[in-house]
């Protein structure tokens, strides 16, 4: 039998923009990126502070250091620039293996959105 369990988690960094105008995805600081082990392309869940917004998308790199966290796409309609989000992403492991499991989780700075 397999679950989905948390595989990594970004905690509240700051939303950095929202372009309506993109395609779609998340755009998120490449060292956030290596820090939980997200990949580009990978299916992550947002999740809004401010507002209670839950939803879906992938993730593409920004530049590494810089901070960025922009939500595009359709996606812009669910947060502000400012809003606090959780970024999440999910694995299916086999049953054993997930009671053992130790999750990739990153706190960065919630001003700078830097790694600590």
């Amino acid at each position: 039998m397999q679950i989905q369990v948390v595989k990594s988690k970004i905690h509240r960094v700051k939303v950095t923009g929202a372009d309506l105008n993109y395609i779609g995805s998340i755009t998120i600081d490449e060292a956030l990126m290596d820090a939980s082990n997200l990949i580009e392309g990978e299916k992550v869940a947002i999740v809004n502070i401010n507002n209670g917004e839950r939803f879906e998308t992938y993730a593409i790199k920004g530049a590494r250091n810089s901070g960025e966290i922009t939500l595009n796409g359709p996606a812009a309609r669910k947060v502000h620039a400012g809003d606090i989000i959780i970024i999440i992403s999910y694995a299916l492991l086999e049953f054993e293996e997930a009671k053992t499991f130790k999750p990739w989780l990153v706190f960065p700075d919630e001003t700078t959105n830097l790694l600590k």
